[in-house]
């Protein structure tokens, strides 16, 4: 297997949740790397706003529709469409789109509703295993499949209700896709970013961005493979 794959060659990429964040910073990225971009979003004029940005920012190609994750018809329209825009196929996957719906360390498990816990595991865990299950279809050769993650689905914190389990879920889709798949699956975790879902007081979503492109390029398809890169492993790499 090939280990890496060149978005400045044009490889398409695919990233939900991209209106805001680490998706918009993520998109931002690839699209200043030439690739061809498809984002989306749950809100139409958000996702209209991102693509227009990125068009002024980037060289490459970028499309956008409103498409919400829960829905894995929503899923399968963007996937379609993915592959028809730039090359034929799609390379990179980046699962992002994710939702928490409480403020991140006020939310102890014991008082979160049913209702916030389904949302979350929806859109967290199911939003990812469609993303990429509907991607299969259009995968070329030595595609990559990606899941933004962080410490909170390996390590216990307080006050994160159904969102910590959720990534904890998310984490393990990615691992088994990696099993079943002869594609690379695995998680990037940029460490603390200052995001509606993890809190103030992290590093600039931007800042982190970069980290992804080089995850789904130069970071060995070994290291990735159902398994979690992160900072460290980026920097030593580039360094």
């Amino acid at each position: 297997m090939d280990e890496t794959i060149r978005p400045t060659d044009g490889a398409t990429v695919v990233v939900t949740g991209a209106t805001s964040g680490i998706g918009r910073a993520v998109a931002t990225a690839f699209a200043a790397a030439d690739a061809t971009v498809v984002v989306c979003g749950r809100d139409a004029s958000a996702v209209e706003a991102v693509t227009d940005d990125l068009e002024r920012a980037g060289d490459g190609e970028v499309a956008g529709m409103r498409a919400d994750v829960r829905d894995e018809f929503d899923v399968e329209r963007l996937l379609e469409t993915a592959s028809r825009t730039g090359r034929a196929g799609v390379d990179v996957v980046v699962a992002n789109a994710g939702v928490f719906h409480a403020t991140p360390g006020e939310a102890p498990i014991g008082e979160t509703s049913y209702a916030a816990f389904d949302d979350e595991f929806r859109t967290n865990v199911r939003g990812v295993f469609a993303t990429f299950r509907e991607a299969l279809a259009h995968l070329n050769e030595d595609a990559r499949l990606l899941v933004p993650t962080g410490s909170v689905a390996r390590e216990t914190k307080p006050g994160l209700g159904g969102y910590a389990p959720s990534k904890a879920g998310a984490e393990a889709v990615a691992r088994q896709f990696a099993a079943d798949t002869e594609y690379v699956a695995g998680c990037v975790d940029p460490g603390t970013v200052d995001t509606d879902l993890s809190g103030p007081g992290g590093r600039d979503p931007d800042e982190v961005a970069e980290l992804f492109v080089w995850a789904a390029t130069d970071c060995p398809a070994d290291d990735l493979d159902g398994q979690v890169v992160g900072l460290r492993e980026w920097k030593q790499a580039t360094r």
